[in-house]
């Protein structure tokens, strides 16, 4: 088990490390911090270049925490929360990628809570320290706090969004 854990962090985590180097340094194929805040402004997480910004800082540090099995359960709740965040552009789009919809960010974020509930395993540094990053009760507290952040994201969205449109409409005289 404890390689079948280590395979699933360096993957999951290496992927988040990319994922998040693409938004906040252009790296493999990415906008960076300017491209990235321009779309995410299209679609309403204004200001578009700080929420690039904090979605680059978010899933290159959980992917770093997870692929070291460093403060693990820290590390899952950051990618949980960012793939959460994103259901307001995938969920309308259905379940299936291959129309822009939530597949993988369900896969990813399941992947990160399996993993907080899993713990590391021992090729970890969490295990090196000694620290019991595992258990129902942290893994929990995690993913519980991943959901929140994402849902905090989607209601800053919502509001953006809603501001925005009524500024777009045109005001009718009473």
């Amino acid at each position: 088990m404890t390689i079948g854990l280590f395979i699933l962090r360096l993957v999951v985590g290496g992927l988040f490390i990319g994922h998040g180097t693409q938004k906040l340094f252009g790296w493999f194929g990415g906008h960076g911090p300017e491209g990235t805040g321009q779309f995410f402004s299209q679609i309403g997480y204004s200001p578009g270049k700080p929420m690039a910004y904090l979605a680059g800082m978010s899933e290159a540090g959980g992917g770093g925490l997870l692929l070291l099995g460093f403060l693990t359960p820290l590390g899952c709740a950051m990618i949980v929360g960012v793939m959460v965040g994103t259901l307001a552009v995938h969920l309308p789009k259905g379940l299936w990628n291959t129309n822009g919809g939530y597949e993988l960010p369900l896969v990813m974020a399941t992947a990160a809570t399996a993993l907080a509930y899993a713990g590391p395993g021992r090729v970890s540094i969490d295990a090196a320290l000694g620290w019991s990053t595992s258990g129902i009760a942290i893994a929990t507290a995690a993913t519980v706090f991943g959901l929140m952040a994402g849902g905090v994201m989607l209601a800053v969205r919502s509001g953006r969004a809603q501001q925005a449109e009524e500024q777009r409409q045109p005001r009718r005289a009473a």
